[in-house]
Formats: C-alpha cells, sequence, structure tokens
C-alpha cells in the first residue's frame, strides 16, 4: 500500500517547512488563484467533492492543490513525472487539511503508478491530470469508478492527444475540459512558459550561453514556437524541423531555417524536442550529430529521443555533470542527455518549472473548470469538451484586474454589428 510522502522522508518537518516557504513565495506572485481563493473560502463550492490529480507537484501545483481544498474538496495528489515532484514541496502540501499528497521524486515505474493507484483509492469524482495517466487508469482498471465522476481536466498538450485518441474510439467515458487548448494556457503557458523555463533550465544545469549556438527546436507548435523565439531572443541561430508542412512554412516565414532533422542533425549544437511523439531524434540522427551536442526534451513524455538506441551506440556513459548523461560514441564523440530525456524544464536537478505568473493562469482557468463540472456537470456528456469561453475570459478579466490593465468594452452598436450578417459594405 502507497503511504502519503511523509511517511518516506527522513526529516519530514525539515522538508515541510522548506516546502510551505516555495508554496508561499509562489502563492504571493498568483493573483489569479488568490481572487478565486477568496470566492471559494466563502463559497466552499467542492464540499463532498473527491479531486484526484496527478501533477507536477511543486509549488504553483500546490498553490492549486491547497486552492481546492480551500473550497471544501478533499484533494488526493501524485506527480505525472517521476522526476518533477519537489519532496519538500509534496511534504508541505500533504500537511494542508483535506490534502494527501503521494508524490514523490525519483521513482521506478512501479512506485509511480502505484501511487497514481493511491489517489484512485480516495474514489475521485473529479480528475486533473497532466498527460492523462490518471484517466487512463481510472478507465483501464477501475470503470466502476466512472459513474461517480463528474468530469475532469486535462492539463497538457499530450495529454488532450491521448483524450481526443480515446473520443475518437469510443472510450472516453466521462467529460474532460481540454485546458491546454484554451487561449488563456495554450498562448502563455505553452509559449511563454515553455520557452522560458526549458532555456533556463538548460542554462543552469550545464553553465553554457546560448549566444552563437545552433539550436535545433524539433516541432513548431505553441510550445516550439516558445522555445524558438526565446532562443533566438539569446542571440541563438535556430533552425526548426516540422511534420506538419503549414507550420513549416510558418516557421520559415518567421524567420526561421527549416530542415529535415537529418540534415539538421549534423548542424546543432542543442537539440530539443516540443513534439509529444515518440522517435523525434534517433539512431541516424545520431549518428550525424557534432561532439559536445546537447539533447533536451520539453515534450512530454522520455520518448522523444531514443535513449535506446543511444545506450546501444554508446561505448561508455557516465554523468558529465548533475543531470546531464554523457553518451561516447565509438569515435570519442560525446552526446550529452538532459534529465534522462525527461521534461527539461521540470526534471533537471535544478528545474523550477514555468514561470509563476504563467502558471497561474494556466492553473485558474483549472480552478474553474472544476468549478464548472461541479455547478454544471450534468450539461456535458462523456468527451473532450473545449473550456467554454466565459471561463476563460474571467481568468483573463482577474489577470488584468491584478495587472492594474483597463481595457474597452464593444459599445451596443458594436456589439450588434458584430452578431448580425446583413450589415454590408
Amino acid at each position: 500500500m502507497t503511504v502519503p510522502i511523509t511517511a518516506r522522508l527522513d526529516d519530514p518537518d525539515a522538508a515541510r517547512r522548506e516546502g510551505r516557504r516555495k508554496m508561499d513565495w509562489a502563492r504571493q506572485h498568483m493573483p489569479i488563484l488568490d481572487a478565486l481563493r477568496g470566492e471559494f473560502e466563502a463559497d466552499r463550492p467542492f464540499a463532498g467533492e473527491v479531486v484526484g490529480m496527478a501533477m507536477h507537484v511543486e509549488a504553483k501545483t500546490a498553490v492549486l492543490a491547497e486552492l481546492l481544498a480551500a473550497g471544501g474538496a478533499e484533494v488526493a495528489i501524485t506527480g505525472c513525472n517521476p522526476l518533477s515532484t519537489h519532496d519538500d514541496v509534496s511534504a508541505a502540501l500533504d500537511a494542508v487539511e483535506g490534502v494527501t499528497a503521494y508524490a514523490q521524486r525519483g521513482v521506478d515505474e512501479e512506485a509511480y503508478y502505484a501511487a497514481i493507484e493511491a489517489v484512485i483509492g480516495h474514489g475521485p469524482s473529479i480528475t486533473v491530470d497532466d498527460g492523462m495517466d490518471l484517466v487512463a487508469a481510472i478507465h483501464e482498471d477501475y470503470p466502476e469508478l466512472i459513474d461517480s465522476i463528474v468530469g475532469g481536466a486535462e492539463e497538457t498538450t499530450t495529454g488532450v492527444h491521448r483524450l481526443r485518441a480515446m473520443d475518437d474510439d469510443g472510450e472516453l467515458a466521462y467529460p474532460v475540459f481540454a485546458v491546454n487548448d484554451t487561449p488563456m494556457k495554450r498562448l502563455f503557458d505553452n509559449v511563454h512558459g515553455t520557452g522560458e523555463s526549458s532555456l533556463a533550465s538548460i542554462a543552469m544545469t550545464t553553465n553554457l550561453s546560448w549566444a552563437g549556438r545552433t539550436v535545433v527546436v524539433a516541432g513548431y507548435g505553441y510550445c516550439g514556437k516558445g522555445v524558438a523565439r526565446k532562443a533566438a531572443g539569446q542571440n541563438a541561430d535556430v533552425v526548426v524541423t516540422e511534420v506538419e508542412p503549414r507550420r513549416a512554412l510558418e516557421a520559415h516565414m518567421e524567420g526561421y531555417d527549416v530542415k529535415p532533422m537529418a540534415e539538421a542533425a549534423s548542424e546543432g549544437d542543442v537539440f530539443i524536442t516540443t513534439t509529444g511523439n515518440r522517435d523525434v531524434i534517433v539512431e541516424e540522427h545520431f549518428e550525424a550529430m557534432q561532439d559536445g551536442v546537447l539533447l533536451a526534451n520539453a515534450g512530454h513524455f522520455d520518448i522523444e529521443v531514443d535513449l535506446d538506441a543511444l545506450s546501444e551506440l554508446a561505448v561508455d556513459t557516465y554523468e558529465a555533470r548533475e543531470g546531464v548523461r554523457a553518451y561516447e560514441m565509438a569515435d570519442g564523440r560525446r552526446l550529452n542527455v538532459l534529465a534522462e530525456g525527461r521534461l527539461v524544464n521540470l526534471a533537471t536537478p535544478v528545474a523550477l518549472g514555468h514561470p509563476v505568473e504563467v502558471m497561474d493562469q494556466s492553473f485558474g482557468v483549472q480552478a474553474v473548470c472544476v468549478r464548472e463540472l461541479v455547478e454544471n456537470g450534468d450539461a456535458y456528456d462523456p468527451g473532450v469538451h473545449e473550456v467554454p469561453d466565459e471561463l476563460d475570459r474571467e481568468v483573463a478579466e482577474i489577470k488584468l484586474a491584478a495587472e492594474g490593465v483597463e481595457f474597452d468594452d464593444l459599445t451596443e452598436a458594436q456589439a450588434e454589428y458584430m452578431d448580425s450578417w446583413e450589415h454590408g459594405t
């Protein structure tokens, strides 16, 4: 049986204190969640609900979990990546009334899924997921719980892709909001969050500069756009690889070199995958790479870089720096993999994830989606649903008010014009 994180730490009191300090710092800079907290504490909209969460358990996520508990929910949470948990934050979160935390950093596959099962053991009525592992486990192993689940919310691109595939197959048995796809998430979290946090984590882990380096960005979705833009802003030369012709054309017209990975492999100094797909960098690419390249994944699961093929090619492997494993080829070239091929902005030893302000927006959307499920869950059939626009706008308006930014409203005449088909030239 999996026990909460505090039962597995040598000094849980010290861990709780440090984790609480991180959470308090994050909360100071999360005005959206702070505004919602006032509402939730007053109204207790989640009383009687059990929220099961599989997320990256670090300070910002902890503020979200604490917020849901403040609104009356029983919250059970674990990680969605074995290397993204901050154990001190997990311990501090476990000490919050109404929250049980099972997340622990560095667990093996068996322990990772045991923690997900422990969350499911609480009998969630709502799921909040990052990558869809929790939803998948419920459907595959605990289908008897589905009738008591109101719905869920999915945080990331990979999870939404999996959910849509599941929905297309007719296998998704309860409604889930695609939080990743709503503007307040994808335009900020995916672009600015992934771009800034990935580059910062790589720089801190390696102590190397971006200036003058050739950075190969695999994928030009919102995350790839953010990585490319931020790398170019730090004076790197950026090459984009893509499989989708319109995105390739977009990258080309925005000034980036666009090439197949087979060609870019021999030119890059740093490779950052952002696709959410598997086998993006494989054996033929390793064989063409220069000595000293850095390989990092900013997509999702650790399958974007084919580490099995790289291990077979290598004559030696060793830890070049903390968080960097060197794979030495027979000809002496060294290819350096960051964070074991897992999410580089969350899984390196120095990783802090996305900036606090960015996650305030994403988690604000998560919070209002949970509220929507509690208040209006019966209105949603099983399947993947877009976040209602009024919820997305609500989060944006809270953020603008916190920033002291004012904006215009449509006049009645303008609103009528925009809604009419009768007005012509």
